[in-house]
């Protein structure tokens, strides 16, 4: 009998590289693939501290040192090109609008766990399925016929926050291994492996380094004004700010200002003090639902803000086919237009969105 083929996207940390382990232990043809998406060309503007966006040559290495141990194949696939199409230029689209971008959301759509895929199938190899480190779970929900996301065990861990656009024929052939396991778990089996990963840092950012090399001349400076209008002081560029800011505004008024608002159209920096951060809520657009095909009505849920945001109660009702309104229980400090909004209840994934204004 032919074994169930399964392509693992590793990264070269010990996340991807256990879910390897595991899925060959369960008795699966295992290969692993590897996306490149930098561009040695930007190497000057960056340092070497841990990034999704930075130099590869380390992650290969170690990539090439875990196949082999593990005896399966590897490949690398070249999506240089697509990275800096989609996931670079809509990063760069979102500060130049004044809106903070997230850019792993989008990578994850439509470049992992789609363009990774149809590159690796169009060069010969054929497969089953497609796993990644991810602390998430996939389930098929027979009543709804329809496949729904969990978070991970791992309540510190749990990646759900940043897989709410997959769809649900992407989701058909994810197998994510580290879902029912916490990072402890995961440590003790490259320790039990003897794998050379342990004391390897975890990716903490999108770039470590001058992100802002992207913008060239997109540095316009501009006005900080209070919440009337008022002229304080002149800003460095939109794309230096986010809400919530409240160091490097060079202004002082006697009291702490924060970034309150980013107007694009006008090129101006909203300050105000902290209470003006707490909004009530947001509307949401290219809303995706996961566990459910579409919102009918008002639905209590959960909603988280941020990645480390701690859920908050919350009703979702529908405004149109791609909108939701979210209203809070209580107000939620610094809701960020383009950051993601996801909706659980529980520990299942209802769906999520892009925060495109608050109240």
């Amino acid at each position: 009998m032919e074994k169930i083929k399964v392509i693992v996207g590793l990264s070269g940390g010990i996340d991807s590289s256990i879910s390897a382990v595991l899925l060959k232990e369960k008795g699966y043809d295992v290969v692993g693939v590897f996306m490149e998406i930098f561009d040695e060309r930007d190497k000057k503007f960056l340092d070497f501290k841990n990034a999704c966006y930075g130099p590869e040559e380390k992650d290969i290495e170690d990539i090439e040192k875990i196949c082999k141990i593990l005896n399966i194949p590897f490949h690398i696939i070249d999506l240089k090109k697509e990275y800096k199409k989609i996931v670079l230029q809509y990063f760069k689209d979102e500060y130049l609008k004044g809106r903070t971008p997230n850019p792993c959301v989008v990578c994850n759509r439509f470049l992992k766990f789609d363009m990774l895929l149809k590159k690796v199938f169009s060069l010969g190899i054929n497969f089953n399925y497609f796993a990644t480190g991810h602390y998430a779970r996939v389930e098929y929900d027979k009543r709804r016929g329809r496949y729904i996301l969990k978070k991970g065990i791992d309540t510190e861990k749990d990646q759900s926050y940043f897989l709410f656009l997959l769809t649900q024929e992407q989701l058909s052939k994810i197998i994510f291994p580290l879902g029912n396991y916490t990072k402890e778990m995961v440590r003790k089996i490259a320790k039990d492996y003897g794998l050379p990963l342990l004391d390897k840092k975890e990716s903490q950012d999108f770039i470590s380094g001058d992100r802002f090399f992207l913008f060239e001349k997109n540095r316009k400076e501009g006005f900080i004004v209070d919440k009337n209008g008022n002229i304080l002081g002149k800003h460095k560029g939109i794309i230096y700010y986010t809400i919530g800011q409240r160091r490097g505004l060079g202004i002082s008024t006697g009291k702490p200002l924060y970034v309150v608002e980013i107007n694009g159209e006008e090129n101006k920096i909203v300050v105000g003090e902290e209470n003006d951060l707490y909004k009530k809520g947001l509307i949401v657009e290219n809303v995706n639902f996961v566990s459910i095909e579409r919102l009918k009505k008002e639905m209590k849920v959960e909603v988280k803000i941020r990645y480390k945001h701690s859920p908050a109660k919350a009703i979702i009702r529908p405004i149109d086919e791609s909108r939701v309104e979210v209203i809070f229980e209580k107000n939620q400090k610094a809701p960020t237009p383009g950051q993601a909004a996801v909706f659980y209840i529980k520990d299942k994934l209802i769906g999520g969105g892009f925060i495109s204004s608050v109240f």
